[in-house]
């Protein structure tokens, strides 16, 4: 069955030609021109990845990519923000607010399609071959099948790169892991993203830890080296 893409976009010359692009690429597109139709069509049909414009008639899209991040069903779903902004901090922002790719206007439609299958098939689960049970380490459990952590006992609402990065952090705990391996564990081979992504992604999980646990310190910054997370004993 081929992907579902919601696009949202404004201007219909960029939307026919995305929808063109994908389709050829086997995948199935629906468009909204509108935030609150994408809302509804968000309720109504269950989609692998959305690819979400900035300005709108009706408002801004990153509220919406928000609003993904902290619903439930949603929050890791595959965004990637399609704008006209392509200066750092508007890509920063993008990310930080749990864009899995920034792309900007003007594009090529061949990149865009190589990055939308790019996320599609690093969200695509991975089976098991055996069903591991929930790794404990301290505070935290790492459900790996579900791709959940609880930390605390409470479950952290992170994106798909947020939990790839505390996992990987929570596997080699004690350990330095530089920002190139940190990359590749979260974003794959063929990311085109940059160490700046991983400071922004770090960040936004030190605060949801915090946010749990506001005395929490476990996530180190080596200068020059990368990042670690010591798991406190007991």
């Amino acid at each position: 069955m081929p992907a579902r893409l919601l696009l949202v976009e404004d201007d219909p010359a960029i939307a026919r030609t995305v929808i063109y692009t994908l389709e050829r690429e086997g995948l199935q597109v629906s468009h909204s021109l509108l935030l609150g139709d994408a809302r509804a069509q968000l309720v109504a049909t269950r989609f692998d990845a959305l690819i979400l414009d900035v300005g709108l008639p009706d408002g801004n899209g990153l509220e919406l990519l928000r609003e993904l991040r902290q619903h439930p069903q949603h929050q890791s779903t595959p965004v990637l923000v399609l704008s006209a902004h392509g200066e750092e901090i508007d890509r920063v922002l993008g990310l930080e607010l749990g864009a899995d790719d920034y792309v900007a206007k003007p594009f090529s439609p061949r990149e865009l399609a190589a990055r939308v299958k790019g996320l599609l098939r690093r969200a695509a689960p991975i089976p098991p071959a055996s069903a591991p049970q929930p790794d404990g380490r301290g505070p935290f459990h790492d459900d790996a099948v579900g791709q959940r952590m609880r930390f605390n006992g409470q479950p952290l609402a992170l994106t798909r790169r947020e939990y790839r990065l505390l996992s990987t952090l929570l596997a080699g705990a004690g350990r330095i892991h530089s920002r190139d391996h940190l990359l590749t564990a979260a974003w794959g081979d063929d990311s085109e993203s940059t160490d700046r992504t991983i400071d922004t992604h770090i960040k936004t999980l030190r605060a949801k830890l915090r946010a749990v646990d506001a005395s929490c310190d476990y996530i180190s910054t080596h200068r020059g080296m990368g990042y670690s997370l010591e798991v406190p004993k007991g």
